[in-house]
């Protein structure tokens, strides 16, 4: 049996990276599953513990570092988000293509250690449309939302490290854009 793919999806925060992941997920037409990551962040109102992240303390995430249970793990913004090695072993192994969001630090990780990764960069239409979508989704304070933009000038210039770079300018352009690699990577793959 054929390894299932690891795709990445990144960007900067408020790309809309976790709405193309879910619209992506919808679609019946896509053979693959999502890989949910661990994190140290507060859960925001709409999230699902287990759904979107696994919500962790620091101590328990630290503790898992030291174990090596993360395939990757970064520090974005003074949180702790991570992969879990079961997580993803036991699907990829299965031959199941899984999707995670995964930060730039951490993709360059799965690059190394994954040969039939699918690494996807998701950009905005400009700094400024990110800062308004950051301030529109009411999550963040002015100071959070300052930090937020620097760090996405930073990753921004790691997106030609990717396999794929796509605007989210129109969501459903993006998301039909980003299904087509996927669906052209799964073809190939069989």
């Amino acid at each position: 049996m054929k390894k299932g793919i690891f795709i990445v999806i990144s960007g900067p925060s408020g790309v809309g990276k976790g709405t193309i992941c879910d619209l992506l997920l919808k679609n019946k037409n896509i053979d693959f599953e999502y890989s949910v990551s661990m994190t140290t962040r507060e859960k925001r109102n709409y999230e699902k513990d287990g759904i979107h992240y696994y919500f962790t303390t620091k101590e328990k995430f630290i503790n898992k570092i030291k174990n090596n249970e993360f395939i990757e793990y970064a520090i974005y913004n003074n949180e702790y988000y991570g992969t879990l090695k079961s997580e993803v072993l036991k699907k990829l192994n299965q031959g199941k293509n899984i999707i995670s969001e995964i930060d730039v630090q951490g993709a360059k990780n799965i690059k190394n250690e994954f040969d039939n990764s699918l690494l996807i960069y998701v950009l905005p239409p400009s700094m400024e449309e990110l800062k308004n979508r950051l301030i529109k989704r009411g999550t963040e304070t002015k100071e959070e939302i300052d930090k937020r933009l620097k760090i996405a000038i930073v990753e921004n210039e790691n997106r030609y490290f990717y396999d794929y770079v796509v605007v989210n300018d129109k969501l459903d352009i993006a998301v039909k854009e980003i299904e087509d690699i996927i669906k052209n990577k799964i073809i190939d793959n069989k």
